[in-house]
């Protein structure tokens, strides 16, 4: 009976996403929805896959089922609108990702997300569901309407309401070892926020040219990538004087921390003006270091978490600075992140890539005295 189970199991992770379902090219959708489509293009939704992201591919490179030619394991949320999916995440099947395959570069599809109906919890990963009529569409509008195109479908699902649509994927990966190397608020809420609500905020601009809004749900998907400014209102960033030192406040007020993949290193950089003067004091470096036998390891080597200063979610860091202050004194902060982790650059071949190595700003303040 578990071992019945076991499969059944198997069986549902495999064929929820699998080849009975083809999904529109996006390149359809932009005669409508001509805003989304610019905005989705230039996500990494649009760029997941290994030849359009030049971090993943790196990764990728690494895994072993590249270096035996095998399958794309990474498939489920990198390509799930792959004509070939349920090859790529059943084990003893070649299926590797190709740049020719047009499937293959539509990444996360702007169809493979709006067919989402449900998602079912796993302890690995999640699954979604796809809805196995070609031209159903789940949306956030209030109301129904006619298209020529294909059918809406919005009062019976709440998943892209409340944002659980996203936690197919962006809830939690489990390897091997029992270890969850990249996991968010399962529970997907804060304070009445969620996914949607804060990474894709209302903007202005029409949903449809057939249907007219004044706005509509950004679909650039503002990240650690892209857009980051969009989520600056999630972190507040403040400052207490001492007689003989001063702290700086950083409040996390999201539902999960500051960054959730083990390659980003997020960095506090603190320096005083003085006059004509600036002194650059000590950098605080927040990471989440994953590894094996006390180091650094790969997501599916790694067992345990060597080391972990993140910034957890709904969490206020203090962090103390030695050094007097005097009147007229300008500190200036500045909070940001590298996608990769400096030190895991030339294991990866990265060093000379840009969106590897920029440190991307995410907020910056300056407390005057």
């Amino acid at each position: 009976m578990i071992k019945l189970s076991v499969i059944l199991l198997l069986t549902l992770s495999i064929f929820a996403n699998d080849k009975v379902h083809k999904f529109a090219p996006s390149k359809e959708c932009q005669e409508c929805h001509s805003q989304i489509y610019d905005e989705f293009y230039s996500s990494m939704h649009a760029n997941a896959t290994p030849s359009k992201d030049a971090i993943h591919n790196a990764v990728w490179k690494k895994h072993p089922a590249n270096r035996k030619n095998s399958r794309y394991q990474c498939g489920k949320c990198h390509t799930p609108a792959a004509n070939n999916l349920d090859k790529m995440l059943k084990k003893g099947k070649k299926a590797l990702p190709s740049s020719k395959n047009r499937t293959h570069q539509e990444s996360i599809s702007c169809a493979y997300c709006h067919r989402i109906k449900s998602i079912q919890m796993h302890k690995h990963s999640n699954t979604n569901i796809i809805s196995k009529a070609p031209k159903s569409y789940y949306g956030t509008l209030k109301s129904t309407h006619k298209s020529p195109y294909h059918a809406i479908a919005t009062s019976d699902n709440e998943h892209m309401e409340n944002g659980n649509v996203c936690v197919g994927c962006h809830s939690h990966k489990m390897n091997k070892n029992g270890l969850n190397v990249c996991s968010t608020n399962i529970n997907n809420e804060m304070g009445g926020a969620n996914c949607v609500s804060c990474h894709m905020p209302k903007v202005n601009g029409s949903v449809s040219a057939l249907y007219e809004t004044k706005t509509h749900s950004f679909h650039g998907f503002a990240g650690s990538h892209f857009h980051s400014d969009m989520l600056r209102q999630y972190v507040d960033i403040s400052i207490v004087r001492n007689i003989d030192n001063f702290i700086i406040n950083i409040d996390n007020r999201s539902s999960h921390s500051l960054l959730l993949h083990p390659l980003r290193v997020a960095v506090l950089k603190i320096s005083v003006k003085r006059g004509d003067k600036t002194k650059r004091l000590e950098k605080e470096v927040f990471v989440r270091v994953i590894g094996k036998d006390a180091k650094p390891a790969m997501p599916w080597i790694a067992d345990t978490t060597i080391k972990d200063t993140m910034l957890k979610a709904n969490e206020k860091r203090a962090i103390k600075r030695e050094f007097k202050l005097l009147k007229g004194d300008r500190v200036d902060v500045v909070l940001g992140w590298f996608l990769v982790n400096p030190k895991a650059l030339k294991k990866l071949g990265l060093q000379k890539n840009k969106s590897a190595t920029k440190f991307h700003i995410f907020k910056k303040r300056s407390f005057t005295f």
